[in-house]
């Protein structure tokens, strides 16, 4: 469930059309750096694989990164003699650089790259883009940490690749599982909104491209390749590693404050279909239980540790209340981003303030449970004090579960169907302008909307927001509605026509009317959406 408000940049998902003429479906970028020796045969056996079994139009770009020996002129006679192959020329280093700036630039719906020496097996390339041809996924990697990878390399190259993704597991919390395989694909609607937030140039850009799609709930599809390492490569190890771990340290800082605008890769509305309405399926509850209990099992443990710590300097009602709020602060915030799916900093200070009042009942229970200990030993011993705040806890987390999911962190879906409704009406039109901050938590603006108004009865219309999506209302009008007094419109409002919020009009001539409107799921009524 997501708790966010945000409608995203990026449109759903769909599969391809099959006929495509004049534009590429797949571009697949080879950067290269004085690879006057390899560039030729790379590109022949790639051109000769994919005319024989890819079933769309193609194209191969030659990135040069700022080549000084022949590699340009190699590159441009492979782009007079094959009509697939184009080439580009950069005048600065970086794999980054060059994969961010022919990605940019390309027309073609699904964007891929490649290592110059070929070390991944070819037949790995159409399981690679399939899923984003189809529409399943966004980003897609080959993955030689695979079980069912077949890999030949040395034993220091195999340590350092699953170091380094050991590292990014546990400071990033990274769940893909090779970052560094230079094997991989993004469909270009993705990469026009990712791309600008990357920023590293060199051999980080992949991994931080995953890091950010990942966090940012995108979907990335691994493909077990069969890989065989190049004893030539010209990769710096050490150089590499140090950049790589300067780009962890970063991209870490930046995600724990907040500072990446990740929401702008969201979905729009509906197309998870996590974000339907479902009979008798609560919404997220069981994923939200497992999350929950995983946060409040670590932040028991370190209530614990924080109590014991307080305990060897103060009283028990005091370590109780320090260790509490300490821990009550680091789990609204886990819980926040962990289990409710909340992203940015929006309303962050306000669910730190009900956190806070959860945390008073918390402590209401333990101060409550430490008392009647006292009151029935007059010195208790430290396991038996332990025990009892255990005992307290476990109630208190039962709670503020129930409390979290209704109160802090509700879905905003619900509470914004109760959106203020202001309605525009001209006697000789029977046209309502209707202005819904929210609808359904993510459409915001003004609408307008055709129907029938028929005086103490039904109302009935249907409308279209330009350009997306088109709605379809039906609802009461209840009360006697006399001619409307004439106001003249806001400064910059979009209609000519005097405005008023429903059941009351401004100069409270209408009495008690109401009007009750109920909005049809776009994906009800539209068969595109049936997924």
């Amino acid at each position: 469930m997501r708790t966010d408000s945000s409608p995203g940049n990026l449109p759903a998902r769909e599969h391809l059309p099959a006929g495509n003429a004049g534009t590429p479906v797949l571009d697949v970028v080879i950067p290269v750096y004085n690879e006057e020796k390899d560039l030729q045969p790379c590109v022949l056996r790639l051109h000769e694989h994919l005319a024989r079994t890819f079933p769309y139009a193609f194209r191969i770009t030659i990135a040069d990164n700022a080549s000084t020996d022949t590699t340009p002129q190699v590159a441009a006679r492979l782009e007079a003699e094959i009509p697939e192959v184009k080439s580009f020329r950069l005048e600065q280093k970086g794999r980054g650089r060059a994969l961010r700036t022919v990605w940019s630039a390309s027309d073609a719906p699904i964007l891929a790259y490649m290592d110059v020496d070929l070390s991944t097996d070819l037949n790995a390339l159409l399981p690679l883009v399939a899923p984003l041809i189809s529409g399943h996924s966004d980003l897609a990697i080959g993955s030689r940490l695979s079980r069912s990878s077949r890999v030949v390399r040395g034993a220091k190259r195999e340590f350092i690749s699953r170091t380094y993704n050991l590292i990014l597991r546990g400071s990033l919390q990274a769940r893909f599982s090779d970052a560094q395989c230079g094997f991989k694909a993004i469909r270009r609607d993705v990469a026009q909104v990712l791309l600008p937030l990357v920023e590293d140039s060199g051999w980080f850009f992949d991994t931080e491209m995953l890091v950010l799609a990942e966090r940012a709930g995108l979907r990335i599809h691994e493909v077990p390749v069969d890989w065989v390492d190049d004893p030539d490569s010209t990769v710096h190890i050490v150089k590499t590693a140090t950049d790589d771990l300067k780009g962890v340290w970063r991209v870490g800082r930046a995600l724990a404050t907040g500072s990446l605008s990740l929401d702008r890769l969201a979905r729009p509305f509906g197309d998870d279909p996590r974000d339907r309405e479902l009979d008798d399926v609560p919404k997220g509850l069981a994923r939200q239980l497992v999350g929950f209990c995983v946060v409040g099992g670590l932040s028991t443990l370190f209530y614990l540790l924080l109590y014991s710590g307080f305990r060897s300097f103060t009283g028990s009602q005091l370590a109780n209340a320090l260790a509490l709020l300490v821990s009550a602060i680091a789990n609204t915030a886990a819980n926040r981003r962990l289990t409710f799916g909340v992203r940015g900093r929006g309303g962050a200070v306000r669910h730190q303030a009900q956190g806070l009042v959860v945390f008073g009942i918390g402590l209401a229970l333990t101060s409550g449970s430490l008392a009647a200990l006292n009151a029935a030993t007059s010195s208790p011993a430290h396991s038996t004090e332990l025990a009892v705040l255990i005992a307290a806890n476990l109630a208190a987390t039962v709670l503020r579960f129930l409390l979290f999911r209704a109160w802090v962190f509700p879905d905003r879906r619900d509470a914004d169907a109760e959106s203020t409704v202001v309605a525009s009406h001209a006697p000789s039109s029977p046209t309502y302008a209707t202005a819904l901050p929210h609808h359904q938590g993510q459409h915001q603006g003004q609408h307008q909307y055709q129907g029938q108004y028929q005086g103490q009865g039904q109302y009935q219309g249907q409308g279209q927001h330009p350009g997306q999506y088109q709605y379809q209302y039906q609802g009461q009008i209840q009360g006697q509605h006399p001619p409307l007094p004439q106001r003249p419109a806001a400064p910059g409002a979009p209609y000519d026509t005097a405005q008023f919020r429903a059941g009351e009009a401004a100069d409270r001539t209408w009495g008690d009317s109401t009007m009750q409107m109920q909005a049809v799921r776009p994906h009800d009524h539209d068969p595109r959406n049936a997924r």
